[in-house]
């Protein structure tokens, strides 16, 4: 060979060496950029939408969907999440790699998202959030992580990993999969203009960023509306002219349902617990006394209320920007009223809404407080929730001291279900089968446009006594609520303008966390065994159910190597994605810190006690950080109560704020109203210790929030 000729090959080889891009060289651990599967590149990701005008974001989620003949439950669940506009506002987070990674290099410095701005004003442009409960799936090799905080709704946010992720040898992440698809994407790549388009954002996105020269990943994907639906059926309400709330409802509409206190013996509740049967019991009136006096009358009266449910019990999907939730129907609601004592104002009574929890009725919770809010001149009214209150058959018999009992409808909101010939006590306020993945999401929702039609009452006027005076103030219209009642009530503070000040109790969120987290976490274990195909992961018989391996907040990193646990991870997740519109953490930043077109920010106070088992801590703290509200928040040492009274009071402290019933509990219940009331009676300006300079109560919680249950042994 010519003496010349090596050298020209050498600098031939050079030169195609030049030539080829650097990701072809490349040997080492990348972020995996497959775009037919979502468990196969970054997610969330626009990738899966489509473009439709109709939404605030200008997209429609388009998941694809597994073999249905064996992932049956899958594809049920991903036919209802195909109907949402955007992804989760607190995403779970998965990013498959090509090999393992040091896990001790992912943070928020390494792995954040940017937001590139609302869909309709293009606010929050440039915020960056971090990432939190940080996982290696080691069979996948995927890095799971939850955004560390709320994202904004109908948002675009750029999911970005930087070089600063490291390998199992400690070597940089390299550009992978991704620097291809950027640089020169493949011919069926090019032929597909909705990844294009995807592509063309991903590069806008880049080009935004300020750390372009070490990402080696990105994904851009767009946030679910959440308050769209309930936004519009509020103002559909606040223009409505309805007729007024009437209380001639006794012995069928003879007698006007208005009863002296002094002089009601009892009231029997005939409550409908099946289709033909009926179970009989009191209401508990003694509770009216905890300021004997405090209470003149009590009274029952029926009011009309918009129906947005099908008789799946859930409301359809619309157009969250064009489209309007279509009424269904409309539904006739018994309402209680505890009328205070004494000269009844000009304007009327000052009116707290209150609401009541799971499990719960109008005749239970509502009854145990009345006497406090009225000892402060303040009105209480309450409803019965979707699905509670057992069936619509149900009467009271008010049984008065002279005179013959009266007979009332009790407004029952439960029904057969299941149809197996009994109505339990939440029966009718989760979504049916093939919508099972919404669960409780449009019974709240639902009870939010009662409880919105109910303001709309007071404001056109309650006349209770029929003397045409007007007997509830229009302008001072307050909510308090517990648990369930606190959850929904949250998502009511954050929509309805027409209420003054609220104290949401024990609330938590999101519903599919209270539950894993807390008393009902079998509820979870039975929907994960009834899929299929199922997803129980522990033996029959474990007293946790399963094990779904998910570290709480601000905890160490976690190496999943649990059989089953990812699965079951993407259960929870698509659970509270679908649930997010019905979720109180949402809502929460409508109440102080960004509130709804047309209202101002309302005062508020969370109360929640430690170690609740029930709705567990970390559940009620979620609220707190999403909304701003930890200077609004009321902590009752449960720990500390317990130790003080010897064990005489209950270690799961969920009901501390109604547990009249028990001696030792009952001063502490009543010092947590009176704060309520007095916060009422200033109109949301004073905020009092329920137990001044005492331990029990810290008035604002000292920080931090607590992330873990704290339950007592």
């Amino acid at each position: 060979m010519p003496r010349g000729r090596p050298l020209i090959a050498a600098l031939i080889a050079a030169t195609v060496l030049v030539s080829v891009p650097a990701f072809a060289l490349a040997s080492g651990v990348s972020v995996r950029f497959d775009f037919s599967n979502p468990a196969t590149t970054p997610f969330p990701s626009d990738r899966f939408t489509r473009v439709d005008f109709t939404q605030n974001t200008f997209r429609r989620v388009r998941l694809p969907k597994p073999d249905c003949t064996v992932q049956v439950s899958d594809c049920t669940d991903i036919d209802v999440i195909n109907t949402l506009d955007g992804f989760n506002t607190q995403p779970r987070i998965t990013i498959p790699f090509t090999g393992d990674i040091d896990l001790s290099t992912v943070s928020s410095d390494t792995v954040y998202l940017v937001n590139l701005g609302d869909t309709l004003t293009g606010g929050g442009v440039g915020e960056k959030v971090g990432i939190n409960q940080i996982q290696w799936d080691a069979a996948a090799k995927t890095l799971v992580v939850e955004s560390d905080q709320l994202l904004a709704e109908h948002t675009r946010y750029l999911l970005v990993i930087t070089d600063g992720v490291r390998d199992a040898q400690g070597r940089r992440i390299e550009t992978g999969g991704f620097g291809r698809f950027r640089d020169a994407p493949s011919r069926d790549e090019r032929d597909d203009r909705d990844l294009m388009d995807y592509r063309r954002s991903l590069g806008d996105g880049e080009r935004s960023s300020r750390d372009r020269t070490h990402i080696v990943a990105l994904s851009l994907f767009t946030t679910q509306s959440i308050s769209a639906d309930l936004e519009k059926i509020h103002r559909r309400i606040r223009n409505s002219n309805p007729a007024p709330v009437d209380f001639r409802i006794g012995n069928g509409g003879a007698t006007r349902a208005v009863f002296p206190v002094a002089t009601t013996t009892a009231i029997q509740w005939n409550k409908q617990t099946g289709t033909t049967s009926f179970t009989s019991s009191f209401v508990p009136t003694p509770a009216l006394n905890v300021f004997p006096g405090a209470v003149s009358r009590v009274a029952f009266g029926r009011f009309r209320s918009p129906d947005y449910e099908t008789a799946a019990k859930y409301i359809p999907a619309t157009g969250t920007l064009f489209g309007e939730p279509q009424q269904q129907g409309s539904n006739d609601l018994i309402v209680e009223v505890f009328l205070p004592s004494g000269q009844r104002p000009a304007a009327g009574w000052p009116v707290a809404i209150f609401g009541h929890g799971f499990t719960d009725s109008m005749y239970g919770a509502p009854w145990t407080v009345a006497s406090t809010f009225a000892s402060k001149g303040i009105a209480t009214v309450a409803i019965n929730v979707v699905g509670h209150g057992f069936g619509p058959q149900g009467t009271l018999t008010v049984i008065p001291a002279g005179g013959s009992p009266v007979g009332v409808p009790s407004g029952g909101r439960g029904y057969d279900q299941d149809g197996n010939g009994t109505i339990d006590s939440t029966e009718g306020v989760n979504a049916v089968a093939p919508h099972t993945i919404i669960s409780s999401r449009d019974g709240l929702r639902q009870t939010v446009v009662d409880l919105m039609q109910l303001v709309r009452q007071i404001q056109v006027g309650v006349d209770v006594d029929g003397d045409g005076s007007i007997d509830l103030d229009r302008d001072n219209i307050y909510y308090a609520g517990q648990s369930f009642g606190g959850i929904y009530g949250t998502i009511l503070l954050g929509v309805e303008g027409g209420i003054k000040a609220g104290v949401p109790n024990v609330p938590g969120g999101s519903i599919s966390e209270v539950a894993r987290l807390g008393a009902f976490r079998g509820l979870i274990a039975q929907a994960l065994a009834t899929r299929t195909p199922q997803l129980i992961n522990l033996p029959a018989g474990s007293p946790t159910y399963f094990d779904e391996n998910i570290p709480l907040r601000n905890l160490a990193s976690v190496v999943n190597t649990v059989p089953g646990a990812s699965a079951i991870q993407v259960v929870l997740e698509r659970n509270e994605w679908v649930q997010q519109t019905g979720n109180p953490v949402t809502y929460a930043p409508f109440i102080r810190k960004g509130p709804l077109r047309g209202n101002a920010a309302k005062p508020v106070i969370f109360q929640f006690a430690k170690g609740d088992g029930t709705v567990p801590n970390p559940t009620t703290s979620a609220i707190l950080r999403a909304g701003g509200l930890a200077d609004r928040a009321t902590f009752f040492r449960n720990d500390l109560a317990y130790a003080a009274t010897n064990g005489q009071i209950p270690k799961n402290p969920h009901t501390f704020l109604t547990n009249i019933g028990v001696p030792a509990s009952a001063a502490f219940a009543v010092a947590a109203q009176l704060q309520i009331a007095t916060f009422f009676q200033s109109g949301g300006t004073l905020i009092i210790d329920p137990d001044g300079a005492g331990p029990f109560f810290e008035t604002p919680i000292l920080l931090p929030l607590p992330e873990t249950p704290s339950y007592l042994p």
